[in-house]
C-alpha cells in the first residue's frame, strides 16, 4: 500500500503528514536511512516485567511484620 503525501516545513525542519491508515502507535518513533529510503518504525513500548529487569536491585533488608490470619466470619 503506497500514498502520495504532503512534505512541509516546521520552523527549520523538513517533516511529513502521516494519513490516517498508515498511523504509527505510541508517542515515538525510529527513523533511519537505508540506501536512498526513508524508514519510520514504531517504538515498541516495553512492559512491565521489562521495566522491573533495568531497575537496580534493593539492598534494604525489610522488617518483619506479623501478619495473623483473618478471623472466620460466617455469612
Amino acid at each position: 500500500m503506497e500514498r502520495l503525501v504532503s512534505l512541509f516545513r516546521n520552523g527549520r525542519n523538513q517533516a511529513v503528514r502521516i494519513p490516517r491508515e498508515f498511523e504509527l502507535p505510541g508517542v515515538q518513533a525510529l527513523m533511519r536511512q537505508e540506501n536512498g529510503r526513508l524508514i519510520v518504525e514504531p517504538v515498541e513500548e516495553d512492559g512491565l516485567l521489562a521495566l522491573l529487569d533495568r531497575l537496580d536491585p534493593i539492598d534494604e533488608t525489610f522488617p518483619d511484620i506479623d501478619d495473623p490470619l483473618p478471623e472466620p466470619v460466617e455469612i
